[in-house]
């Protein structure tokens, strides 16, 4: 059989490389052409496609290249030949079919192989591969974020956002993120906060603008005792909003903190940023102004110099896609909206009790939650199990799936280990500075004033009274804690630390 290729070609490196070659090439089209007429998007065939097999057929176009050359080497064996590459003679008809046959075989597999690496770059920048390639270890995060205000938002326009230098930086992150996932080095649950996050000026001010938060916002709360009753108590509050725009004439309000004017620095002293006891602010005609928190123990001289921080959104608004809710203001919203029966006894009570339970499984704890509250009411209140059964069972499924939504056993991921900075009812949030013991040199202090960044103007106490003043109201507590009220924080009895 006459060969049509010179005999240096017919080595089995060669041969293998080229088989592996051709054998990817024929796969890439056929995956390609399966994927483009598919209804369904396919998290694994776009792997293999864009990004697996590709990468093998590279290697074997190299092992191609380096039977040939090791072939021509074994060839000339004692005669040294330096810095030469092999001569194509192209009237020889063999070596020009070989040229012309390499030649365009390896221009198109480049065209295809640069079509790959394009879809492979798009693919690694849908919500679908952050999401879902690796399963549990982010299926809390994605979960998370398709319930979240951001949800039509792409993960990399929050954790990566335009420009080049930030998105080799992200893939240099990503690289390790996947040894971690293939070798079971990851943490449970992942840690937060992102410390290589891109500042919010590159990301979330891209939509929305610090100098734009004006005026007030109203907002209502329903509240639910713990009791037999589930008293039920109300509460509305102008949140003051505004603040970030001095020309306005006024600077009050909570979005002073990233106001152009004011620039905010401070030190956290653990990993979560959770305890901050310092706080500089310097204002637009360079004056600053430190506060020191009175009771830790820092030493200004002597701190890592990475947990310094320009205050911007993230410092506060920390989880605005991957939310975790408390089961105490889910139940409070669930009971509001009449998607559980207030008129249960102790529905609440017992709901919260078998949310914040300990399970090994998700299916373990979807088990438990019925059975544990089926049991409750059928051995404590009988009559009431008989009479609504079908209303027990319906606020059972919610409960259910309120624990489906914000607790994932496998990665130990629930509320308690993703404090939500934007409140401080559940975790410290604005009580990190705003607690009353950050204080300057000159005695000015970090106020706790609720009135600060809120104002109460209607509350129906348990009984059903109700106070209204639009210049304020003081906040009443439903339960009566006497002097301990205005001597604690809210965390220091909401707050339940990991």
């Amino acid at each position: 059989m006459k060969k049509r290729f010179p005999h240096y070609v017919y080595n089995p490196i060669t041969m293998i490389g080229a088989a592996i070659a051709s054998l990817c090439f024929g796969l890439i089209i056929f995956l390609f052409v399966l994927d483009f007429f598919s209804t369904e998007e396919n998290t694994y065939m776009g792997i293999l496609t864009y990004i697996i097999i590709p990468s093998i057929l590279i290697i074997g176009l190299l092992l191609i290249a380096y039977g040939i050359i090791r072939e021509r080497k074994r060839e000339r064996q004692g005669k040294i030949r330096e810095q030469r590459l092999p001569v194509i003679d192209l009237n020889d008809p063999k070596k020009r079919a070989m040229f012309v046959t390499f030649s365009v075989g390896t221009i198109v597999l480049m065209l295809f192989s640069a079509f790959g690496s394009f879809k492979a770059y798009e693919y690694t920048e849908t919500d679908e591969f952050c999401g879902t390639v690796c399963h549990s270890v982010m299926e809390p995060e994605y979960t998370a974020y398709l319930d979240s205000p951001h949800s039509r938002v792409g993960c990399v326009g929050c954790h990566i956002g335009s420009g080049t230098s930030w998105y080799v930086k992200s893939k240099f992150s990503g690289a390790y993120q996947v040894y971690s996932v293939l070798f079971n080095k990851y943490s449970r649950p992942i840690p937060t906060p992102v410390h290589a996050l891109r500042p919010a000026e590159g990301t979330c001010e891209q939509c929305h603008t610090p100098s734009h938060f004006f005026n007030e916002k109203k907002v209502d709360y329903t509240y639910y005792l713990s009791d037999e009753q589930n008293t039920k108590s109300n509460l509305s509050m102008l949140m003051k909003i505004g603040g970030g725009k001095s020309e306005l004439g006024s600077i009050e309000g909570i979005h002073w903190h990233v106001n152009p004017d004011n620039i905010i620095s401070y030190v956290h002293s653990d990993e979560r940023r959770l305890e901050i006891p310092w706080v500089k602010v310097t204002s637009k005609d360079g004056k600053e102004t430190i506060f020191r928190d009175k009771r830790a123990k820092f030493d200004e001289k002597n701190f890592n110099k990475d947990n310094l921080r320009t205050m911007d959104c993230i410092d506060c608004h920390n989880r605005p896609s991957h939310i975790y809710h408390q089961p105490d203001k889910m139940m409070n919203e669930m009971l509001s909206k009449n998607r559980i029966d207030e008129s249960i006894p102790y529905i609440k009570s017992i709901s919260v009790e078998v949310l914040e339970d300990k399970y090994e499984t998700k299916q373990q704890a979807l088990e438990s939650i019925q059975q544990r509250i089926e049991d409750f009411y059928s051995s404590n209140y009988p009559e009431v199990y008989a009479s609504k059964k079908g209303a027990i069972q319906s606020s059972i499924e919610v409960v259910k799936k309120i624990y489906a939504r914000n607790y994932f056993p496998y990665m130990n991921a629930n509320w308690k280990h993703f404090p939500n900075n934007i409140s401080h009812v559940y975790t410290p949030g604005c009580f990190r500075c705003h607690d009353g013991n950050h204080v300057s040199d000159d005695g000015k202090v970090i106020s706790n004033d609720c009135n600060s960044c809120h104002k109460i103007i209607s509350q129906t106490d348990n009984s059903g009274n109700i106070r209204v003043d639009l210049n304020g109201l003081s906040f009443q507590h439903p339960v009566d804690l006497d002097k301990a009220e205005k001597l604690q924080l809210c965390t220091d009895c909401h707050w339940k630390k990991d």
